[in-house]
């Protein structure tokens, strides 16, 4: 099945792809509670005729074709909890969830593809496929621990495992009909850090009588961000932010506690480690400090997603792959993001590429980012999503 083939049949199925996507976006659920969305897959699995399976109580996974070899492709499924404002008459009907990070179409593309490979299939025989193409359908991108991690662990990756893995992520800051790459490390590690700083209340106007949690905190907010000013090679990534602080109730008065909460990115796992066990030390130190009265200081850690790295044979592979389908003019460099991505977990235990497709109405220079309430998307992306995952697929398995 050449490029051109695969592009023309994704197109003539793009009605279909585009009332899944808006039904869908009518009904965003957020992660690990995808019942309706998993049970809609399901329904659109069997009516194709795709024998499918359901793991971490709403992924399904599902099989086409037959033979020795196998690729997976991936999609996420989950929602956020963000009230849509994006105007648009298929708006979400649930309150307070929105599928503002257009997992929606990731859904309607892989299923685009699941119709497409599926027909190929029927017309020509399951061995016409050239292997087994695994359809992922993934609960939970947008929580922690993060459905790939769970799906993995139940053996999404096995029986068969796939010797390549290829996903995208829709991209509002690049125009309808291009897609970007970058081989090797796309996104970062994504930890989230919570602080309990303890003192000893007492009057405003005497200090001296009572520990101050307030000015520990404040020190501590400066100091961390030494850990990317002097302790992160200048050449490698990071960031350290500190984002909510909450302490006291009064002008007067001196509080018990103050709590901070933060994230740390980083693209580079020996230096995630280190800087992590820094922040512990120099934590406990702060807050031991007799300059501050001899509080107290803890960091609670909750590891993110690792840095997501992108196979560089499956990356040169995918990109070629997607210039024969969209041309080179189409195909653009990625600049990695400090954004977190749990397809991580599926390039650290096999080979894989994750892409950005482009999304923009090619009449407009700006539309809103993604996780905002007024995100939109041209649909005339999603066949050539379905098409770029087909591809892939395809040609790898040839």
């Amino acid at each position: 099945m050449s490029s051109h083939a695969i592009l023309q049949t994704a197109r003539a199925a793009h009605e279909t792809m585009r009332q899944a996507r808006r039904t869908l976006h009518r009904n965003p659920e957020l992660s690990f509670q995808e019942y309706e969305t998993s049970a809609f897959i399901q329904k659109r699995l069997t009516e194709l005729g795709i024998p499918f399976r359901v793991m971490a109580n709403t992924g399904v996974v599902a099989h086409i074709g037959s033979g020795d070899r196998c690729v997976a492709l991936r999609a996420d499924i989950d929602a956020l909890p963000i009230q849509e404002e994006s105007g648009v008459e298929y708006s979400s009907t649930k309150q307070g969830v929105m599928h503002a990070c257009g997992h929606d179409a990731h859904t309607a593309m892989l299923l685009g593809a699941a119709q497409i490979l599926k027909e190929r299939e029927s017309a020509e025989g399951a061995s016409s496929l050239g292997g087994v193409i695994k359809l992922i359908f993934q609960p939970g991108e947008e929580m922690s621990p993060g459905g790939a991690s769970i799906m993995i662990r139940e053996g999404v990756l096995e029986n068969p495992r796939p010797e390549a893995i290829f996903g995208q992520h829709v991209n509002p800051d690049a125009p309808c009909g291009t897609a970007a790459f970058v081989a090797g490390t796309m996104m970062a590690a994504t930890d989230e850090l919570y602080w309990t700083i303890r003192g000893k209340s007492g009057h405003a106007a005497q200090p001296h009588k009572a520990t101050d949690p307030v000015l520990a905190a404040a020190h501590l907010i400066t100091q961390v961000q030494t850990l990317i000013s002097r302790r992160l090679n200048p050449f490698e990534s990071g960031v350290m932010s500190i984002c909510t602080i909450h302490g006291g109730h009064a002008t007067n008065v001196i509080p018990d506690v103050v709590e901070m909460s933060g994230t740390l990115r980083s693209m580079n796992l020996e230096w995630r480690e280190a800087a992590l066990q820094t922040l512990q030390d120099h934590t406990r130190i702060l807050g031991a400090s007799p300059l501050y009265g001899g509080g107290s200081a803890e960091l609670r850690i909750e590891r993110g997603y690792p840095p997501l790295v992108n196979n560089t044979e499956t990356t040169s592979f995918a990109r070629n792959a997607a210039e024969n389908l969209i041309g080179v003019a189409n195909v653009e460099d990625f600049e990695p993001k400090m954004w977190g991505e749990d397809f991580a977990y599926y390039t650290h235990e096999i080979p894989g590429t994750f892409w950005m497709l482009g999304i923009r109405p090619p009449h407009l220079d700006f539309t809103p980012g993604l996780h905002n309430s007024k995100f939109i998307l041209d649909e005339n992306a999603l066949p050539i999503g379905a098409a770029l995952l087909v591809n892939a697929a395809l040609k790898r398995l040839a």
